[in-house]
């Protein structure tokens, strides 16, 4: 297994240090990050997302595994709620030590890892992950600033908000309408006809596919060259430690308890190890609160996995 981890995860490390070079160097500009994202996200991803789960019947799912990752979601969210006490600052916090880069890292490594068979598992759990985690962070945020407002802490925002019902329908609306969860959903629509895709449109999906894994890794590279951290290293550090340790040995934890054996419980305790997620910075955005702070955490999340990864694969290892 020692092996198998580190013939897995250096191609992983060599994509990333390949875009950290290029980002460095010049050859990827600052400017061009973005659109490479979109081409990414909005291009490269769909396809793959949707060629894959085309070919899986909805009886070959299995949402146990998701549950116990859920299950530590809750337990680690208000955890730091609990620590941090109620506020908008609180909230993004949790979310960060809760969301991880299911997508642009977690699809790379778990099909480089365990290919179609762990990309089932890992698909089941991010057909849900951004709708569940975004729509609870959104309610808490809501309230949170609603908090504030009445003890007079957040007049920054009293012109920006909204009803929160209406914010949280329209956080249900975006999470549906979405490069993610949509193609998910509607390849598993096409298994469930029994219909192969024709090979003049499953071609170009299978070429873009092969292109989503090296791409999003060298972004994640380029993206790293281009983001400083600056004065809020320590905290970023205690951040991305929660996230890239605590977080997975809760989901080991609880996929022991639960019974969750094997691969689904490797590929659960594997996502619940990555990064932090970009979407944590656009809420801090959204709701100006820790914008920095969390910059800083999702860099050094993404760098400390190299190290986390490692050791939380030995762990999983280990167990299986």
């Amino acid at each position: 297994m020692n092996q198998l981890v580190f013939v897995s995860l250096l191609p992983v490390v060599f994509l990333i240090a390949a875009g950290f070079i290029a980002g460095r160097a010049g050859w990827i500009r600052a400017s061009a990050i973005k659109d490479l994202s979109n081409l990414v996200f909005l291009l490269l991803t769909p396809a793959l997302l949707f060629r894959t789960m085309s070919q899986v019947r909805i009886e070959q799912l299995d949402f146990k595994p998701v549950a116990a990752y859920f299950l530590a979601v809750i337990i680690l969210f208000t955890g730091t709620l609990l620590v941090q006490g109620f506020n908008r600052r609180a909230a993004v916090l949790a979310l960060a030590n809760t969301f991880s880069n299911t997508v642009m890292i977690g699809i790379a490594l778990i099909g480089l890892m365990y290919g179609p068979q762990g990309l089932v598992t890992l698909f089941t759990l991010v057909s849900v992950h951004s709708l569940v985690l975004l729509t609870s962070a959104t309610v808490v945020l809501e309230l949170a600033v609603a908090h504030e407002q009445k003890q007079g802490a957040s007049s920054e925002l009293g012109s920006a908000s909204r009803h929160p019902v209406a914010t949280v329908l329209m956080a249900v609306k975006n999470a549906l309408l979405h490069p993610v969860p949509l193609p998910i959903i509607a390849g598993l629509l096409f298994a469930q006809t029994g219909l192969a895709l024709p090979e003049v449109i499953d071609k170009p999906l299978e070429l873009l596919a092969h292109a989503f894994g090296p791409l999003a890794l060298v972004l994640v590279g380029v993206t790293l060259a281009n983001t400083p951290v600056g004065r809020h290293w320590r905290q970023a550090l205690a951040l991305a430690s929660v996230k890239n340790l605590l977080h997975p040995l809760l989901v080991f934890g609880l996929c022991r308890l639960l019974d969750v054996r094997g691969l689904p419980m490797t590929v659960m305790v594997v996502a619940s190890a990555l990064p932090i997620g970009a979407n944590v910075f656009l809420f801090s955005q959204r709701y100006k609160v820790a914008e920095e702070l969390v910059t800083a955490s999702v860099v050094v999340s993404t760098a400390l996995a190299l190290l986390t990864l490692t050791l939380v694969l030995l762990l999983v290892g280990q167990a299986a």
